[in-house]
């Protein structure tokens, strides 16, 4: 018994060519959205990426004001052999080791004490508790300048009534950067406090009652719950505030301008004075870039120190 043989499949339909009006119409479909991105693309060319090319640029050209001519590494070979930028280096990171611990400590703190239920009127508390973030810098150097004057300062006058020595607050190399502890601390402290407040408001009550039913006090529950559950709002504020202290300007600058005997010079005040005092703004943009490397190295290590583990 023969089967017939299966039907031969049928040609393949040939595809017929798209009209020009619709392929014009689904060309613009696919350019729309970069044409709405294009004003931002364009700001950022113009305003980000340009500058960070002509810095790189302008930090291979030694010379002063326009009469630059190349010099390749040059500025980075100096750097390494400057002693006052190392001088800045070492103001600036002893002023991180001290102020951003000592911050952050006072405003986990802060923050665990403004979410507590015993605190009364805990609305004006954390309003006044973030009153000193948005005050001017500036503003706040003067404010201090005036308060640790070594003769007129309100803070001797109060040290000197209570039968303690006078300090000289912006006379010594090491009161000095003290008092740039104590702006910044004073200026920042509330700020993330804020932000430790809203995580710990994001910590369900939960695992305190878990941890409260297993026996664990108030400072195990601290270690054990608020702590881990805290971690990524540690990591980011530390972060952000060993970022903004190695990019130290302002308080400095208008409390001492980088004095006495360069105790409280930074890296941006050395970049400032390359720059716009001396107008070798080659040197002053290698300045810049290792300032850059320097942010990007400690951030890398810290969030490889206190990132999350699997």
């Amino acid at each position: 018994m023969t089967t017939a043989a299966p039907p031969a499949p049928a040609p393949a339909a040939t595809r017929t060519p798209l009209p020009a009006a619709r392929r014009r119409a689904r060309l613009r479909r696919k350019a729309l959205p970069y044409l709405l991105l294009a004003p931002a693309l364009a700001t950022f060319a113009a305003f980000k990426a340009y500058p960070i090319v002509s810095s790189f640029l302008l930090s291979l050209t030694t010379g002063s004001g326009a009469a630059t001519h190349a010099a390749g590494a040059a500025n980075y070979r100096r750097l390494l052999h400057d002693p006052l930028f190392w001088t800045a280096l070492r103001n600036t990171a002893r002023i991180l080791a001290v102020q951003v611990p000592l911050m952050l400590a006072l405003a986990l703190g802060l923050a665990v004490a403004l979410n507590s239920a015993l605190v009364r009127w805990r609305t004006a508390w954390r309003l006044g508790a973030f009153m000193p973030a948005v005050t001017g810098l500036v503003a706040t150097g003067v404010m201090f300048a005036f308060l640790l004057n070594t003769k007129d300062g309100a803070v001797n006058h109060l040290l000197t009534a209570l039968g303690l020595p006078a300090v000289d607050w912006l006379g010594s190399p090491f009161w000095s950067q003290m008092a740039v502890v104590l702006v910044l601390t004073w200026h920042y402290t509330g700020y993330n406090a804020v932000i430790y407040l809203a995580g710990l408001q994001g910590i369900p009550k939960e695992l305190y009652e878990a941890a409260m039913m297993d026996g664990a006090g108030p400072l195990r529950r601290f270690r054990s719950v608020t702590l881990p559950a805290l971690r990524p709002v540690l990591l980011f504020t530390v972060v952000l505030s060993t970022i903004g202290t190695l990019q130290l300007f302002d308080e400095p600058y208008v409390l001492t301008h980088g004095g006495p005997d360069n105790a409280t010079l930074t890296v941006s005040m050395y970049l400032y004075m390359n720059g716009f005092r001396y107008f070798d703004f080659g040197y002053a943009s290698a300045i810049a870039y290792a300032l850059t490397l320097l942010v990007s190295v400690l951030g890398a290590v810290q969030m490889r120190l206190m990132g999350e583990r699997r």
